[in-house]
């Protein structure tokens, strides 16, 4: 077992103990995310998963938080914030955006890129130095633009 996920295991009975509703909740909420891939797929997770996994769970709350704002439901909001911040707990510390740049810079040089055509051979190079260290979907974007 991996020793994120006993981690997480172990804060799941001290918020039990210190009845914290709002963390006990959300770490329950993640140990049945990892239980739910065990189950589906067969097999243990390494911690590259567990830490791949609770990402999602981030992003999902993030997403949440933004439709949240938009439709002007703050109380919603103020729960998914609260989730968030319990979850990042867990999350590799994140890349600045001058590290961000550098990984990238230093990609599309290894694959030679000069366009847009060559975004998958960056990505490919990039992707494994930086998920779970940072916003993909904001990677992308930088390497459009720097590809254009």
């Amino acid at each position: 077992m991996s020793a994120l996920k006993l981690r997480i295991l172990e804060d799941v009975k001290t918020a039990m103990k210190a009845r914290e509703a709002i963390k006990l909740g959300t770490l329950r909420m993640v140990t049945a995310a990892l239980k739910q891939v065990e189950v589906d797929e067969r097999r243990e997770l390494s911690e590259e998963d567990v830490t791949l996994i609770i990402t999602k769970l981030a992003k999902q709350r993030r997403e949440s938080i933004e439709q949240y704002s938009q439709a002007k439901r703050q109380d919603l909001v103020d729960v998914e914030e609260a989730e968030l911040v319990i979850i990042s707990a867990y999350l590799p510390e994140q890349l600045t955006p001058a590290q961000v740049d550098e990984i990238i810079k230093d990609a599309i040089t290894q694959s030679g890129a000069v366009d847009m055509k060559d975004m998958g051979k960056v990505m490919a190079l990039a992707k494994p130095k930086l998920q779970s260290k940072t916003d993909m979907g904001k990677v992308s974007g930088l390497i459009k633009a720097l590809l254009s």
